[in-house]
């Protein structure tokens, strides 16, 4: 081996540069899935009216308002996730409606599905945990704008 080569091993920066950048790819992929589910297949059927949907917010007694209302806060946060500046915050937001929704299964639906909330919940943490750092570039925004 030359003077000059060195030999690039998992605990040299080069490898460790890899790895945190393959992360950042994974946690993107993640929050464009966890985004297209909130928009597709929770927002839409609400959106749309969709029997299954009208008939959910009919038992619970919220009727098609409260169905429109859950319908465009799930858009919005699905939308929010994929903004930079915002997907920490809309992690925390579409989170705090997981756990309306899981409340709403156990006292409503005797706990059917329960789960999905909560399960939904473990990505949404880890979202709003990674991308903590762009709260502080929303706060900047805000003070500008004020």
């Amino acid at each position: 081996m030359s003077e000059t080569t060195v030999p690039v091993t998992s605990a040299s920066p080069v490898a460790s540069v890899g790895r945190r950048g393959r992360a950042r790819v994974a946690l993107r992929a993640l929050q464009v899935v966890i985004a297209l589910f909130f928009g597709f297949a929770s927002a839409l059927p609400k959106l749309i009216a969709h029997p299954s949907a009208t008939d959910a917010f009919d038992e619970m007694g919220w009727g098609s308002a409260g169905m429109y209302t859950i319908g465009v806060l799930e858009l919005a946060g699905a939308v929010a996730l994929l903004i930079p500046v915002l997907q920490s915050v809309a992690a925390v937001a579409v989170s705090a409606l997981m756990v309306g929704a899981f409340v709403v299964q156990l006292t409503v639906f005797d706990g059917e599905n329960a789960a999905t909330p909560l399960i939904l919940m473990v990505p949404l943490a880890l979202i709003a945990w990674a991308r903590r750092g762009h709260n502080a570039d929303l706060l900047r925004l805000i003070r500008r704008r004020a």
